[in-house]
């Protein structure tokens, strides 16, 4: 079983790293494998509504970057997965949305009932905005998502302040076991995911 955790930050090494780091070491311990997909810091493409991904023939988004094609790859490789993001404004980074936007829409087939979280850094406040706005990823997807002691988040303007935040590291590590015990229990367990219903589409006209 492997665990993909995307480090959403534009700093490779920075806090959203150290809680990523926490949540691997902890997975290890828990015979799970993971990997760290940093998504960097140059521009990311945004979705243009296209919908060229949705034809027949279409293989993901029509932006066929690095970017993209590498995030998609480590998805079918995971069994679940966790997304770290900085505070911005009470938000995750655009460029991290960018490419979660393009990703969830063209390649949710990948993603759908796979187990995930996410987890926020901030100096001081927003966190549970951008908690929030990144769980909504998922729960379109009907993927069960995670918990912890405590909503997902840490405190710093730096891994070396960070590491003093001894409660939002114990919720990193209270994640990783619970995202370990899910995963165990449902390869245990041995029961093949729900049959979809084809979906209905409508808006507020009719």
């Amino acid at each position: 079983m492997k665990v993909l955790l995307v480090n959403g930050s534009p700093h490779k090494n920075g806090c959203v790293f150290s809680a990523l780091s926490e949540i691997g070491k902890t997975l290890e311990e828990e015979g799970i494998e993971s990997e760290i997909f940093h998504i960097g810091s140059k521009p990311v493409q945004g979705c243009t509504a296209c919908f060229a991904c949705h034809n027949g023939d279409a293989e993901g988004c029509v932006f066929r970057d690095e970017l993209y094609l590498g995030f998609v790859e480590r998805i079918k490789e995971s069994d679940a997965i966790v997304i770290g993001a900085p505070v911005y404004y009470a938000g995750p980074p655009g460029a991290l949305c960018a490419i979660l936007d393009r990703v969830f829409f063209s390649a949710s087939r990948y993603l759908v009932h796979k187990p995930a979280a996410c987890v926020v850094n901030c100096r001081r406040g927003g966190a549970s905005a951008a908690f929030d706005r990144l769980n909504k990823y998922f729960t379109i997807l009907q993927m069960p998502v995670v918990s912890s002691q405590y909503w997902n988040s840490t405190h710093g303007h730096n891994p070396k302040e960070m590491a003093q935040d001894l409660e939002g590291m114990q919720t990193m590590r209270t994640l990783a076991r619970n995202t370990a015990y899910l995963l165990k229990s449902t390869e245990k367990a041995g029961i093949p995911i729900p049959q979809n219903e084809n979906i209905v589409l409508t808006n507020f006209i009719r």
